[in-house]
């Protein structure tokens, strides 16, 4: 398949790519893409959203690229805030890991299982390991005035709505999955593209992701 053909595919119906020619300027090379999708196991089923950026993920597998599933049983335990008028209720170990299991076998009805296409990671295996001074080092990468620029965050700040610092660190974290796993191309929904946008500091100097939604 050729240059042409493949951004056809793998951009049709996408709301944003950022961007059209540095994902151009990617496959260009001939070498198969990593592709990233993280999903947190926050219930026992994969909603449908998730099934339609599954297919997208699908289509990169399909013309060649090696698709990286982040299962985020770490970042579960955080809560994403993205879209959130509140902060999540926070899920024990053991609920996240049941989800875990479950996440993975739904996931191989849409992926190409092969391993050779696919490669399955829990972000516990890294965030699970850091000590306080990682932490902090990473939390050096960005400043609030940055994360307040998210839509769901300024909202909550103007009308006075508690944010805890713990869900200030979660795109920070969904940013370190990126740089851990070496991910050439990030897939995620418009609310989670903003996350990304916000987690681009914490890849930094490791190099820009590609994204789209």
């Amino acid at each position: 398949m050729d240059i042409d053909e493949q951004m056809r595919n793998l951009t049709a119906g996408a709301v944003h790519v950022i961007s059209e020619d540095d994902l151009r300027r990617r496959l260009s090379r001939g070498a198969p893409l990593r592709v990233k999708l993280g999903i947190d196991p926050t219930a026992s089923d994969i909603h449908l959203g998730f099934a339609v950026v599954l297919r997208r993920l699908r289509l990169f597998q399909d013309s060649g690229h090696v698709a990286v599933l982040i299962v985020g049983d770490f970042t579960a335990r955080v809560g994403d805030p993205s879209g959130r008028s509140a902060t999540r209720p926070r899920l024990s170990k053991e609920q996240v890991d049941a989800h875990s299991e479950t996440y993975v076998e739904q996931v191989k009805e849409i992926l190409d299982p092969d391993p050779a296409r696919l490669e399955i990671r829990r972000n516990s295996e890294w965030l699970g390991a850091m000590g306080i001074e990682e932490v902090l080092r990473l939390a050096a990468r960005t400043t609030v005035a940055r994360m307040l620029e998210r839509d769901d965050f300024a909202k909550r700040y103007a009308a006075g709505a508690p944010i805890s610092v713990m869900e200030l660190l979660y795109p920070l974290l969904q940013g370190w999955d990126s740089v851990v796993v070496r991910a050439d191309v990030e897939l995620g929904g418009p609310i989670s593209s903003s996350t990304s946008s916000s987690a681009a500091s914490s890849r930094g100097r490791r190099g820009r992701r590609r994204r789209w939604s």
